[in-house]
């Protein structure tokens, strides 16, 4: 029986990582935050002093690059050439980064061979930007998660200040509308819905709110035993 894995893709802020996890551990999946792969490998960049935009030498870093994701009794964890970047990954300026390092051919196709191996045992929650229309085009569920921007940015800047990073509403309204830029017109795997991707406006939702729709999906699509 092929592992159960749920697509969770849309922009920044709509909710994904709060819904993807709270998701995964209703079900017993494993979650993935796919864009931290991404965060890691722009992280190596600048701390190496290498800008974003430099395709060529961001490529050859990535190329010796170690990502691992790992989970424990203290939740998932990314480890970059064997240090945890949980916490560092989460910087602005790193999200930033990320968005543009994502758009190179040879980043996009190391850190998609890595997170399908993600895919074992019983199943996952993947989240992110192009994970059912191009990490597992085949996902036994995808869910194309969005919300008004303001209400994005609030919620981003809630999830920024929980890991220490400090931003107004402004600047991080700023933030999320050039993110969403760098997404859409991205040329490989721009941010768009899977054709078969169901559509949820968190707008005026909670995150739980969310999850048992999706969970009204999983039961009438019989992907799992009751």
């Amino acid at each position: 029986m092929k592992p159960l894995v749920i697509a969770i893709d849309g922009p920044a802020g709509a909710g994904k990582s709060t819904v993807a996890r709270k998701l995964a551990e209703r079900l017993g999946l494993l979650y993935v935050d796919s864009g931290a792969t991404y965060r890691a490998v722009a992280l190596k960049a600048l701390k190496a002093g290498v800008s974003p935009d430099d395709e060529a030498v961001v490529a050859e870093l990535v190329a010796g690059a170690n990502v691992q994701f790992v989970v424990d009794d203290s939740g998932p964890r990314v480890i970059l050439d064997g240090e945890d970047v949980a916490t560092a990954i989460r910087s602005p300026e790193v999200a930033l980064a990320a968005a543009k390092v994502s758009s190179y051919p040879v980043v996009r196709q190391k850190m998609v061979d890595l997170q399908r191996s993600f895919a074992r045992d019983r199943g996952m929650v993947m989240e992110g930007r192009d994970i059912g229309t191009v990490v597992f085009p085949k996902a036994s569920l995808k869910i194309f998660l969005s919300a008004a921007p303001e209400e994005r940015a609030r919620r981003r800047l809630k999830d920024d200040q929980q890991w220490g990073q400090a931003a107004s509403l402004p600047q991080t309204i700023a933030a999320i509308a050039q993110r969403d830029q760098l997404d859409k017109e991205r040329k490989l795997s721009p941010l768009v819905p899977a054709p078969d991707a169901v559509e949820i406006d968190s707008t005026h939702l909670s995150a739980d709110q969310v999850v048992a729709r999706i969970l009204e999906l999983v039961r009438e699509r019989k992907l799992i035993e009751e």
